[in-house]
């Protein structure tokens, strides 16, 4: 997808900082995501890529700087989370699904509950939503019964039926066997190519090159590089950068 550079940030934070007890696992993180834009996070395991993720929905509260979200600012403590929620959606590493509901409900719950959407209306939704995700016929399912990349793909179904501006994914193929990750990925694309902003940490560099706009690398809770996958793969000028591309690509 083309960005206008010029266009306003969807998402934008300044000087965010996080720390855990004496552990600072975010020193100062600014970013700019435009509306429709496919960012990939990437980096060693505690870098606060994962952390990055959870500021911006709200789930981690920051110790300092802003982070908005269009008209929300999300590190306000007066912040109102039901409007976040239906705005930005998140799809984690583990699926989190209620097991002793069924997919459907799974999927329609948090509308109906949370937004006091009509049910009808948001059960249409979630059936579309699932037969996007090639689950046309896992509606009366239960999660038990699916496969690790099948719960996966309910999970973001799950998050797309609150009509959200904004999916964030957090290796969200890590608990995959392998097999599964191909099906995973091919839905998160669908995701992408149909305008979602979408904000994915990842371990799988094949994806994050073809599918990003924008490719941010993360080390020591610092945003060490950042630029459009191909600069980013090929030409990349911090020597942190490099190397961890040499080991993982």
């Amino acid at each position: 997808m083309t960005i206008s550079p010029n266009s306003q940030p969807l998402i934008s934070l300044r000087g965010v900082h996080k720390s855990f007890g004496a552990f600072e696992v975010l020193r100062g993180i600014d970013m700019d995501i435009r509306k429709g834009e496919v960012v990939a996070i990437i980096g060693p395991s505690g870098s606060g890529k994962s952390t990055i993720l959870r500021t911006i929905n709200g789930l981690t509260p920051v110790n300092k700087g802003t982070i908005k979200v269009g008209d929300i600012t999300v590190s306000d403590p007066e912040l109102d989370q039901v409007k976040l929620r239906h705005r930005v959606g998140m799809v984690f590493q583990q699926y989190n699904l209620f097991p002793h509901k069924t997919v459907l409900e799974n999927v329609a719950m948090a509308p109906i509950q949370v937004l006091k959407q009509p049910r009808r209306e948001v059960e249409d939704r979630a059936q579309k939503l699932l037969a996007d995700m090639r689950l046309p016929d896992k509606a009366n399912s239960y999660p038990g019964e699916l496969s690790g990349g099948q719960q996966q793909r309910v999970a973001i179904a799950r998050a797309l039926c609150m009509e959200p501006e904004v999916i964030l994914f957090d290796e969200v193929t890590a608990a995959l066997d392998p097999e599964m990750v191909k099906e995973v990925l091919s839905a998160v694309r669908k995701v992408a190519e149909d305008g979602m902003t979408c904000i994915l940490v990842t371990h799988e560099m094949g994806f994050a090159r073809e599918a990003a706009d924008h490719v941010y690398f993360t080390d020591k809770g610092v945003i060490v590089e950042h630029a459009p996958p191909a600069e980013f793969f090929s030409q990349a000028s911090d020597p942190r950068t490099a190397e961890f591309l040499s080991k993982v690509l």
